[in-house]
């Protein structure tokens, strides 16, 4: 798989929507039964956002989702 090169805006895009996935998954861990629905601080959600739209992200899922994919990608 070709590695893909990314702008220092993209980059900071993709590091903005994981500490956001991270955080969102943070508020679910925990015992079994204990889930809270995930409450995200509104300086969370602003970087992300911010970051998409300096990116030239905002409203293109679909190259974001690329560019995550190839910079992240799942492990086995």
């Amino acid at each position: 798989m070709p590695t893909a090169v990314l702008t220092d805006r993209e980059r900071t895009a993709v590091q903005a929507y994981l500490r956001l996935l991270h955080t969102v998954r943070a508020a679910f861990d925990g015992p079994p039964g204990s889930r809270r629905p995930a409450v995200v601080p509104p300086a969370v959600l602003a970087e992300a956002e911010q970051a998409l739209a300096a990116a030239g992200l905002t409203g293109n899922e679909e190259e974001f989702f690329r560019l995550l994919r190839s910079w992240c990608p799942e492990r086995p």
